[in-house]
């Protein structure tokens, strides 16, 4: 198969030779490189790369990724890192528009019509910046005669791969990892890999989320040998009983490889203590079931308590061959029949907030340093959830919330804010996904990978459909995806209240504000376990919750931290004392996007915001509405959170 430009055009090609996301345990050799987190079959591939710029597809560079291709006129950039931070390219930050919006006439795809293509769209687009790279490697020695595939953990925002000149693969969805087969083509010595990375496609009608527009390989790049016998998916389901007092657990495990040998299952207490041993025959899959452990820790924000697994996969002279650990814990939610989310059988009340990856020197290639910081401070300040918004973040974050007890909205990467409303109104005309066909597997897609992905994190306490994308048949589809793979969960989504009338739940509600021009399917009984609504004022909130509420009600996005924000927190707090069915919701939002330069003027590091790169259109100084600066100091509106939050730890 070759490569074709033309899938930038078209929304039902996402992904081409891309393996099934699957769980992101990690693996070692022994209990040894397990101890020192360095694992034998893994080889990372950050650092510089050799990269060409080009400011529109046909500007490319042809034939770059050929084994034998001169790339003496190259230049270097580092991976992880985005292209237009390496000065490259404008910067750009924009909030509910396109980035073509005014400049270039784009419709999504099949949206006005089922004849219209928008053939070429993408593929031949002016803005469609493209960044050409290549890395050269030889590969580890402990890597050499197995199964290798390599894992991009990020790239915005359409990528095709090739290596030793033979075509790998096409992947879209920025924010999680995809992975490849190498195995066909990889040499020991002298490989070259070459990745190209195109700005836009039809993806980015679905990724008009609220932030700085960048491209470019911005998280890690590994190497991943197969063990002959290899643990492909981890799928833990660890339940709570009635009662509240033990745990039952259960595991279920596909293997890839040679199907000699043994599976050994433990479970392990935080004091070591032995609670499951199980031993099993290597088969394609491996179910332990229904393990009843008595007067479990149940894991919450107070305490997060988590157990150790462990699963050794032997051959058949019993040596070992891979160890698999991973820690879980055992919590439960649900709604009871008085519409009152409860974790654990008591009530759940979330002190969250709404969190970009964010670095101001690096953009959203943020460090693990950024992460344990950002979790110091939701502890420090009484913050006890956090909504990816609005993609998944970089995988070290879900164990951290794991291991600290921070309660996750686990958000899909989806928006399609400007498809929908236009200078402020609703006006769906070319909304996607909605319920366009050729819109449906892509989203779809999406809440599977994050699904597959995730799925063994006991932080995560809800899965979210996306962000602003309005409603539809796709975002059904989406929902009920969640349900169907998984009861452990609620799912979340926003974007139904703008098709319900709510005239009898919000009285003093007008309507004409949310319901667009004629009307449309009420989603509301189909999409979100929660009613979910962002910045309704807490007069409008009571009346939801005074007027039989069916759903327990949320704000996903509140108390907008722009400038002198957040005084009128109280107002919402209150309403915690007085209604069950308030659980209360995730600030918007926890850091500013800013990036800090050096003034040509003064010579001084200073932060620049939207519209401060003479970046045209921009929403201006609405990138910063963080409760911290971009640099990671608090603003004064912190002190506000942290007193509120801590009157319902």
């Amino acid at each position: 198969m070759d490569a074709d430009i033309k899938w930038l055009d078209d929304p039902t090609i996402f992904r081409v030779n891309q393996l099934p996301a699957h769980s992101d345990h990690h693996y070692y050799g022994d209990y040894a490189e397990w101890q020192h987190d360095d694992s034998r079959f893994v080889q990372n591939l950050d650092g510089q790369w050799r990269f060409k710029f080009a400011k529109t597809p046909q500007e490319r560079s042809q034939g770059f990724y050929a084994a034998d291709f001169d790339s003496s006129d190259f230049d270097h950039i580092a991976v992880p890192s985005e292209i237009e931070l390496s000065d490259y390219a404008q910067n750009n930050y924009i909030n509910t528009l396109s980035p073509w919006e005014g400049k270039i006439y784009r419709r999504p795809a099949y949206a006005l019509s089922q004849d219209d293509p928008e053939a070429g769209s993408f593929s031949s687009g002016k803005d469609n910046t493209v960044g050409a790279y290549l890395k050269h490697f030889d590969l580890d020695p402990a890597l050499r005669g197995k199964q290798i595939r390599v894992r991009f953990e990020g790239v915005e925002r359409a990528m095709y791969l090739w290596l030793n000149g033979h075509f790998i693969g096409y992947a879209e969805d920025s924010f999680t990892p995809s992975e490849f087969d190498l195995t066909p083509y990889i040499q020991d010595k002298g490989n070259v890999m070459a990745v190209e990375v195109f700005k836009h496609s039809t993806a980015s009608w679905i990724e008009d989320q609220d932030m700085f527009r960048f491209s470019g390989i911005f998280r890690s790049v590994e190497l991943m040998a197969q063990p002959v016998t290899h643990l492909e998916d981890l799928d833990l389901r660890p339940r709570v009983t009635d009662d509240y007092q033990d745990g039952v657990f259960n595991l279920k495990a596909h293997l890839a490889g040679e199907k000699d040998g043994t599976v050994k299952v433990v479970v392990k207490d935080a004091a070591g203590n032995t609670l499951v041993d199980e031993q099993v025959p290597v088969e394609e899959e491996v179910t332990v079931s229904d393990k009843l452990i008595k007067d479990v820790n149940l894991w919450d924000n107070h305490n997060p308590y988590l157990y150790q697994l462990l699963v050794e996969l032997r051959d058949a002279d019993g040596n070992l061959v891979e160890l698999v650990p991973y820690r879980f814990g055992f919590r439960r939610i649900e709604i009871n029949e008085d519409h009152v989310v409860l974790l654990n059988g008591k009530r759940l009340i979330i002190n969250g907030v709404n969190r970009h990856e964010w670095n101001a020197k690096r953009g959203r290639a943020i460090t693990m340093a950024d992460m344990t910081s950002d979790i110091a401070s939701f502890k420090e300040n009484n913050i006890n959830g956090v909504r990816t918004c609005h993609y998944p973040d970089q995988i070290p974050w879900y164990y951290l919330c794991d291991d600290n007890g921070i309660y996750m909205m686990a958000e899909n990467n989806l928006e399609s804010h400007a498809t929908w409303q236009k200078m402020g109104a609703i006006e769906p005309s070319y909304n996607v996904p909605g319920s366009v066909p050729q819109w449906k597997e892509v989203v779809v897609d999406r809440a599977r990978t994050n699904y597959e992905t995730f799925k063994n994190h006991t932080a995560i306490l809800f899965w979210s459909l996306g962000n602003e994308s309005f409603a539809g048949d796709n975002l059904v589809a989406m929902e009920q995806y969640y349900h169907e793979h998984d009861d452990s969960r609620l799912v979340h989504y926003e974007g139904v209240c703008h098709t319900h009338d709510y005239s009898k739940q919000i009285p003093s509600l007008d309507k004409k504000n949310y319901l667009p021009a004629g009307g449309t399917k009420d989603y509301r009984d189909q999409i979100s376990d929660v009613e979910s609504w962002m910045y309704l004022p807490p007069k409008q909130v009571e009346e939801y919750l005074q007027n039989n509420p069916d759903k327990p009600f949320m704000e996903c996005e509140y108390m907008h931290d722009m400038g002198n924000s957040a005084g009128g927190m109280g107002s919402y707090i209150s309403l915690l004392d007085k209604y069950p069915q308030y659980f209360g919701g995730f600030i918007w939002d926890y850091i500013d996007q800013a990036l800090l330069v050096k003034d040509p003027v003064s010579g001084q590091e200073v932060m620049r915001y939207g519209g401060d790169f003479d970046d045209r259109h921009s929403d201006y100084e609405f990138s910063g509405d963080g409760l911290m600066f971009a640099d990671r100091t608090p603003k004064p509106a912190m002190q506000e959170v942290r007193y509120y939050y801590g009157l319902h730890k």
